[in-house]
């Protein structure tokens, strides 16, 4: 019977007028107002974002470091960016400005905000080249950080000398550990890495400023500290050789396990044995390879 009296009293009060109920108009008409203040409110903002006054017209172009900008063209920017940018101060999209202008080749990174009340402020990190990376048919440009980018070699200045870094796909980023590896080791010779070779095998070499080419073998099948010890022991040693074969050694063989082995420009040529046995370097014997064939001389 309770259950049946308050099901009553329940229909009762919905087929009841509101009016009937002043608390209850008095909240729906609070609910009403708020609604309408803030329709009104965005229909202002929207009719005020639309004004010519907002509309974008400039874009202020800076760099992100301490150095002007050099391959950033106007002409460029006009082409390829520009005319992508859509909507005004308030509707543009910074994210889609900013991919817009790191599809040029020479930005590595680009921040967008924007500059009341109708401008954008762009800050771009340009690309430094350190490298011409690839085989000689498809030469492109590497930065400092190890990627490849698409910039063009003619646009670089004359004075602006390159490195040639060279390796499978996919390997900029380990190739370049190794040239800052081998950067370090030869400057007791005041020598500079010129190029540096990663083959198919992940044998590496590399070409010095003074001439000299070194053979390194696989870097990934050294023992931590191996490489390093073959070179202080090639550069404790290296003044003998010098003062037997004076600016005559243009290559060095570090994959031997005990000992190194150099190429001399024009070394008279002995017979090797079938098998070339390296001595220790610890009883001072450096073997050379001979250019045209593998002949052996112990340096005593």
């Amino acid at each position: 019977m309770n259950t049946m009296r308050r099901l009553s009293e329940l229909i009762a009060v919905a087929a009841a007028p509101i009016w009937n109920y002043p608390d209850r108009m008095l909240e729906i008409s609070r609910w009403l107002i708020r609604f309408f203040v803030l329709a009104l409110s965005i229909s202002i903002l929207l009719w005020i974002s639309q004004q010519p006054v907002f509309t974008l017209r400039h874009v202020q172009i800076e760099s992100a470091g301490d150095k002007d900008l050099q391959h950033i063209q106007l002409a460029m920017i006009r082409g390829q960016v520009l005319d992508k940018v859509q909507g005004n101060f308030f509707s543009v999209r910074l994210q889609d400005v900013k991919e817009a202008f790191e599809t040029l080749p020479w930005v590595r990174h680009a921040s967008v905000r924007r500059a009341w009340p109708n401008g954008l402020i762009v800050s771009i990190e340009e690309q430094k080249p350190l490298a011409v990376w690839g085989k000689p048919d498809q030469h492109k440009l590497m930065n400092v950080h190890g990627e490849v980018f698409s910039g063009s070699i003619a646009e670089l200045d004359d004075s602006i000398q390159l490195i040639e870094l060279s390796g499978p796909d996919g390997s900029n980023k380990e190739v370049l550990r190794l040239y800052q590896k081998a950067s370090s080791w030869f400057k007791p010779w005041d020598a500079e890495v010129k190029s540096l070779t990663l083959s198919d095998r992940y044998a590496w070499s590399i070409k010095l400023s003074n001439g000299v080419r070194i053979e390194f073998g696989r870097d990934e099948d050294q023992a931590k500290g191996v490489l390093e010890q073959r070179v202080a022991q090639l550069l404790q040693y290296w003044p003998q050789v010098q003062q037997k074969w004076p600016s005559r050694v243009d290559a060095v063989d570090l994959r031997y396990p005990n000992g190194f082995a150099v190429h001399v420009v024009g070394a008279p040529v002995k017979t090797a044995p079938p098998s070339l046995k390296v001595n220790t370097v610890s009883e001072y014997r450096l073997a050379f390879l001979n250019h045209d064939e593998q002949r052996s001389e112990e340096l005593k």
